[in-house]
């Protein structure tokens, strides 16, 4: 391509290597293992829905970010999946009652958010998505917790790497209430709070008049939002934190024993400024954060959203942790290797052409030992230098090499053990058994 410029991905997204994909496939298999071993199902649904799918009830926070279009020639809008809670509860509505109580459901598709790209957000993303429908109880919330965080404990991370920041929309709304803020202003008020962190704090302060607060009013919901305190302290601490009367946290105690139950209480702790920009969360939000990252997951109770969709009531509880913030959580952290294609399965076995003979049995050798289940690599020099060939069969971090040259006239090959060093010669019509051993 002489005199034209390289063409670039687009900014925002990815192109996945093999060490980048080894590092995504050591995420992925972090999280299906943690689903199913919880009894979860895998799902998936299409990459792009209807426009109005989205608009009906996620909020600005989505709407404003959608890749959205319309097909040449027809009258529906469309627009790429920036999450998948609106089509799950859209799949839900579909089946209705014939699915079973509860449903335990979970998904890692790919999505798309048109936003500016900065560490840790990006335009195209995957995502593990966690879900349980038809119980409306905190053991529930406490259960998809508990999905998130041994997903997180098996990749290495352990309490004080990730906090479980826990809230409740009710509750805030009942706190928030009592501070001062009219029904007419509260869903400003819940905005302005899930956008704190990412506000200038003297913006933040100037945005209170705006929800009906006056100086006295400001400094009462400034102390509200900043309010954090570990969950072994109860309720009545994060009130006295809070400066507000612990009536109206009522709502968290159940969560805490829930939540005490599945001996997570040591992950957790309140954190009033947690309420979830996505308008259909109803009950208990958390956000999972890393120390200096944005949140590693984020998810709640959205007992409405199935019916707006025009399903039977069903209540339900999810979350979603994206492998951008969280693959950078374990970087920062070591705990990945320095050579990501160390997360790759190993070769079972390295086959060699010590002479020319030997080179014309590699191919059958090797369609035999792949046919029996062994992972097999063969080079592709035309060397017969068996010390340079050995040290390419290291590098490939196979297992074992297996030598084809004088001894195949008496059926037999040579096997070396790459880790110990020992070599054996083995018959020919053996070499399967010997390498799945």
């Amino acid at each position: 391509m002489s005199g034209v410029d390289k063409i670039q991905g687009p900014k925002g997204t990815r192109d996945f290597y093999p060490s980048d994909m080894a590092v995504r496939r050591h995420i992925e298999s972090a999280w299906r293992s943690a689903s199913i071993r919880h009894g979860y199902d895998e799902i998936d649904g299409p990459t792009f829905e209807h426009l109005n799918l989205y608009t009906i009830k996620s909020g600005e926070g989505i709407t404003n970010e959608l890749f959205s279009f319309r097909r040449a020639g027809g009258e529906n809008d469309y627009a790429l999946r920036p999450e998948f809670t609106p089509t799950l509860a859209r799949m839900v509505a579909a089946r209705g009652p014939s699915l079973s109580v509860p449903t335990r459901w979970f998904a890692v598709p790919n999505f798309f958010r048109a936003e500016r790209q900065q560490r840790g957000r990006l335009r195209e993303f995957y995502q593990w998505n966690v879900d349980m429908l038809g119980i409306d109880s905190p053991t529930a919330d406490a259960e998809v917790i508990s999905v998130a965080l041994l997903a997180l404990e098996s990749l290495g991370l352990r309490p004080g790497d990730v906090t479980v920041r826990i809230s409740h929309r009710g509750a805030v709304a009942g706190a928030l209430s009592a501070i001062g803020i009219a029904p007419e202003h509260m869903d400003a008020a819940f905005t302005l709070l899930d956008r704190k962190d990412k506000l200038p704090p003297a913006e933040f302060i100037q945005r209170a008049p705006a929800i009906g607060l006056d100086d006295k009013g400001r400094v009462a919901f400034e102390q509200f939002s900043g309010t954090r305190a570990p969950m072994t302290g109860g309720v009545d601490l994060l009130a006295k934190t809070a400066g507000i009367d612990a009536a109206s946290l009522g709502s968290l105690e159940a969560t805490r024993d829930a939540l005490r139950s599945c001996s997570l209480e040591e992950w957790c702790e309140w954190d009033l400024g947690i309420v979830r920009g996505l308008a259909y969360y109803t009950g208990v939000v958390f956000e999972i954060h890393a120390t200096g990252e944005r949140a590693v997951a984020g998810g709640g109770r959205y007992d409405r959203l199935v019916e707006l969709f025009g399903g039977p009531k069903t209540p339900a509880v999810g979350f979603g942790m994206g492998d951008v913030v969280l693959g950078l959580v374990l970087a920062d952290k070591g705990l990945l290797p320095k050579d990501p294609l160390e997360l790759l399965p190993r070769p079972d076995c390295f086959l060699i052409a010590a002479d020319d003979a030997g080179a014309m049995r590699i191919p059958s050798i090797a369609s035999t030992l792949r046919r029996s289940g062994a992972h097999v690599r063969t080079s592709s020099k035309s060397s017969r230098n068996v010390g340079k060939l050995l040290s390419d069969a290291a590098r490939s971090r196979a297992r074992m090499a297996v030598i084809v040259g004088a001894e195949l006239s008496d059926g037999l090959v040579t096997v070396k053990d790459l880790a110990s060093g020992a070599q054996h010669s083995v018959p020919l019509d053996e070499l399967s058994t010997f390498v799945r051993a």
